[in-house]
Formats: C-alpha cells, sequence, structure tokens
C-alpha cells in the first residue's frame, strides 16, 4: 500500500542516498509508514523490509529500539516524559505518577476512549527543563500539575 499511495515520497526519501545504501532509508520510511497507519504494525514493518531490501526482523529491531516508533496503536495525543535519572533527580517520577493519576493510566497505556497515550522515555536531552515531555513530537519543559492540564486541554 506505502508504495502505490506513496510513490513520490518513498523516492524522494530513496533519492537522498546512494543506490547501494538503500538500508538508511529505514527510519524515515517507517515514518512514513507510521504517518498511515498510525503505528508501526507488522504489515507496516514487511512493506518498509521489503522496500529497503531487509528482513522484517531487522526492521522490527528498528522499531523496538527507537521511543519514536509505537509497535501498537497509540491515541491521538502521545505524551512521552522523560523519566531518566537526571530528571528523575529533577522530579520526573513524581510528575510521570500524577500524569498517571489524572489520565487513569499506566505509562505504556493509552485512556478508554483511545484519546491519549501515556509513555515513560528514557532521555529526551533536556534534562535541565525537567520535568519535561513531548506531546506528539513537541516538548513541553518544566512541567508541574498546573502545566499538565493545560497541555491536555490544549491537545484535545
Amino acid at each position: 500500500m506505502l508504495k502505490e499511495k506513496y510513490a513520490a515520497e518513498i523516492a524522494a526519501i530513496f533519492a537522498k542516498y546512494p543506490p547501494e545504501r538503500k538500508k538508511s532509508a529505514t527510519m524515515p520510511l517507517l515514518s512514513l509508514a507510521q504517518k498511515e497507519y498510525g503505528y508501526c504494525s507488522d504489515e507496516a514493518i514487511r512493506e518498509v523490509a521489503d522496500l529497503v531490501g531487509s528482513s522484517p526482523t531487522d526492521v522490527k529491531g528498528v522499531v523496538g529500539f527507537y521511543t519514536m516508533y509505537y509497535e501498537k496503536p497509540v491515541g491521538k495525543v502521545v505524551i512521552d516524559v522523560c523519566d531518566d535519572l537526571p530528571c528523575a533527580l529533577k522530579g520526573a517520577d513524581g510528575f510521570l505518577s500524577m500524569c498517571e493519576r489524572r489520565l487513569g493510566i499506566k505509562a505504556g497505556e493509552t485512556t478508554p476512549d483511545g484519546k491519549v497515550t501515556l509513555n515513560a522515555v528514557m532521555c529526551l536531552a533536556a534534562c535541565d527543563h525537567a520535568p519535561l515531555a513531548q506531546v506528539n513530537g513537541e516538548y513541553a519543559y518544566d512541567l508541574d500539575e498546573a502545566k499538565f492540564d493545560e497541555l491536555i486541554e490544549k491537545s484535545k
């Protein structure tokens, strides 16, 4: 499906790499697949593997390694809270617990209405602004309960 629907985008992605380095296009193609399907389904992984001449196992390894790729459906709003040690020292653990209470879910889950997914992730590279999160890829810094509530309202 990707090959037919996104032929021009796929060609543009491959044009950035030497022909003998097709596997270098794995990540941008996974991003395209995730944009289309909402997550990196087994079918999307097989499609990307076919496009780059790799095995589905190798492509699934990329999906499993990077937190920006989702292996199961996620909500319309995805909140990634950094809980790595430097952020934990600045209150990230308590902040993550508060997020879980507010949303009524645990990290790694999606709200029953399917709108919000909460994830705990390692290192968003902005420790000086912890607690922090990415909301649909956009950074939110120096968070507290009030700022979290505001983020949720804005993202609905």
